[in-house]
């Protein structure tokens, strides 16, 4: 089958190899684009058509550079599974005021070692209140503070010159009231009303509501508001100001493939796909991972492989355990979806285990984890831009005889400062009196101790950046963290802030950094040791190995140049790692090497207070 007419007549031009390439594509690319609307839409193949010929206009209006680009990524598609791959992710303003100041402490970030920066939200919102960026007003525009798509472009080449690429956010389940697609839905354009989800009365929602949770409950209950200029009521998962889209309108998919194929064309990499799980409503449900979500991402993604394949998709999918792998691809759509996806999980685990100084929760919700397409990986982090929920499953905590609910209330105490003997100085976030449920803010720093002053402080956050290091996939590193910037309480000053202490943890960042700073030399040494363990590539899966001490979790990683059996000691005392254990992962005590101090062990692995060891075989492949 050839390219249709509307596709060629948009190639028409191009060199000859050029239009065979996207021919290639496509038919590599075709099949698992209908799959995917087949499960989407009554009519696929208009919707495909349609589709292809976006990747293809897209593709002759891809800049030289950019096809060169696609090429290597073409030669090299495992380039965030490396052991070399670094994240960093930061609020541009909050990291060098501009684009064009961001541009101008790329070298900061290449010493670091980061590959691959993620800048939070940049596109243009809505003037005021606007969820910290995330309610879009018009997804082909930067924030004029911030600067203008030519700043965009001139920030990407310089970034992949120096072998980093941009993640960008692209807020899919809703835009802001002051959207145009909004504006004309309100001037009575059916098209655009067509777009979204609105009610005549409150039967329908409330229908819905039923089995709904509230996302903010404290400042924005219920799920749907009434807009006066419409005369209907409107679908608002997040805040009244941001209206959730219909995804079951394949006008609605076309548009985001054109905003996406727009945007890798200004040099965006990745795209992080905002609140991705909430995209597809269904009666009788909490209207979250629904089938159809992953056939989505999959549509898009088949798109983008055709015009732009340097251009990868990470799932924000902030959900349950046994939700997650979905968002990488399972079944039929194994290694068809998301490049990437948040393993929150993790996150939470570690700072369970060291407010508790007990890793075997830990290893068991690990373990609960199906693999993961070989081709995919997990974003890891101790901390993002946003409050920590405390994603503690009901059966992973039965699993070791505790009760879920009282466990994530001891979490959120202890991390407030509440609980006796606490060295946290978080925030309590969005507390809900009859759920029960208490997020925290709060920076990495003063979560593990330095505000307070506690001597363990400096160990607790090498120990939670070694095992996002060691743990694969693509680490990521929240702006600050590696410099141990505490808690900032001046965003309480500034009226557009002061009622969300998320901005506790998002302060900004510090000219010239502290690169003397024991935190960021312990992380330099991390990331520099990780570079060279080949066997820390992302298609090799962290597993939870048994231990002999409830106070160390072990994570064992087999490759084929060897075995690595990763040990954390998530508590204030010195702990070992026995020969015994050793065997029993495949390495024999006397040849064992610790990577991060490149110094062999000779029989028992001693661990000092949260300390941790990167164990192999002396004569392993490296």
């Amino acid at each position: 089958m050839t390219i249709d007419a509307s596709a060629e007549q948009l190639l028409e031009g191009l060199p000859a190899h050029r239009r065979e390439l996207f021919e290639a594509r496509r038919r590599r690319w075709l099949p698992d684009l209908r799959e995917a609307l087949a499960g989407l839409y009554a009519e696929p193949d208009a919707v495909a058509e349609r589709l292809v010929a976006l990747a293809a206009r897209a593709f002759a209006e891809r800049p030289d550079a950019l096809h060169s680009h696609d090429l290597e990524r073409t030669l090299a598609p495992d380039w965030f599974q490396r052991p070399d791959a670094l994240g960093y992710a930061a609020y541009a303003d909050r990291f060098g005021g501009t684009l064009a100041g961001v541009g101008e402490h790329v070298a900061y970030l290449r010493d670091l070692g980061v590959t691959y920066l993620h800048l939070m939200p940049l596109l243009t919102p809505r003037p005021g209140a606007n969820d910290g960026g995330y309610a879009v007003m018009d997804y082909r525009t930067i924030r004029p503070d911030l600067g203008d798509l030519d700043d965009l472009r001139t920030l990407t080449a310089t970034l992949r010159r120096e072998g980093i690429s941009l993640c960008l956010d692209l807020v899919l389940n809703h835009v802001a009231a002051e959207h145009d697609w909004a504006q004309r839905a309100k001037a009575g354009e059916q098209r655009y009303l067509d777009y979204f989800h609105t009610f005549v009365d409150r039967d329908v929602p409330d229908q819905y509501e039923a089995t709904l949770p509230e996302v903010f409950p404290d400042f924005a209950p219920g799920n749907f508001t009434f807009d006066d200029a419409l005369g209907r009521w409107v679908w608002t998962t997040f805040n009244d100001y941001q209206w959730d889209l219909d995804w079951s309108n394949p006008d609605v998919l076309a548009e985001f493939a054109d905003i996406i194929l727009f945007l890798a064309n200004a040099g965006v990499e990745v795209f992080r796909l905002d609140a991705i799980a909430f995209t597809w409503k269904r009666m009788g449900t909490n209207c979250q991972n629904q089938p159809e979500v992953h056939l989505i991402v999959q549509a898009l993604r088949t798109v983008a492989r055709m015009a732009c394949p340097a251009t990868i998709f990470k799932a924000e999918a902030i959900v349950g355990p046994k939700d997650l792998v979905a968002y990488l691809g399972t079944g039929r759509q194994h290694g068809k979806v998301s490049d990437l996806a948040y393993h929150n999980g993790l996150m939470v685990q570690i700072w369970s285990a060291l407010a508790t100084g007990d890793a075997r929760l830990t290893a068991h919700a690990l373990a609960q984890l199906p693999p993961v397409p070989s081709t995919t990986a997990w974003i890891a982090y101790a901390r993002c831009h946003d409050d920590i929920g405390w994603a503690i499953d009901d059966g992973d905590a039965a699993a070791l005889g505790l009760n879920g609910f009282e466990h994530r209330r001891f979490l959120s105490q202890w991390y407030a400062g509440d609980f006796p003997g606490s060295w946290a100085r978080g925030v309590v976030f969005q507390a809900n009196e009859r759920t029960g449920d208490a997020r925290i803010s709060g920076s990495l720093a003063s979560l593990a101790g330095l505000e307070a002053g506690d001597p363990f402080a400096l160990d607790r956050i090498l120990l939670a950046h070694s095992v996002i290091l060691a743990f694969g996939g693509m680490p990521v590193i929240w702006m600050g963290d590696e410099v141990g910037l505490l808690n900032d309480h001046s965003y309480e000053s500034d009226p557009a802030l002061a009622d969300d202490n998320r901005w506790v943890h998002r302060p900004p960042m510090r000219w010239p950094p502290e690169t003397t700073h024991p935190v960021y030399v312990g992380l330099q040494h991390l990331v520099r040791s990780r570079r060279t363990l080949p066997q820390l590539h992302a298609s090799t899966p962290a597993v939870p190995a048994m231990t002999h001490d409830p106070g160390v979790l072990l994570l064992r990683r087999e490759h084929p140049y060897g075995t690595v059996l990763l040990a954390f000691n998530v508590t204030a005392e010195h702990r070992v790692v026995p020969q015994a254990a050793l065997w029993e992962n495949g390495l024999d005590p006397v040849r064992v090497v610790d990577h991060l101090t490149g110094l062999g062990t000779g029989g028992d692995v001693w661990l000092p207070p949260y300390g941790s060891a990167w164990l192999h075989q002396a004569n392993a492949l490296q």
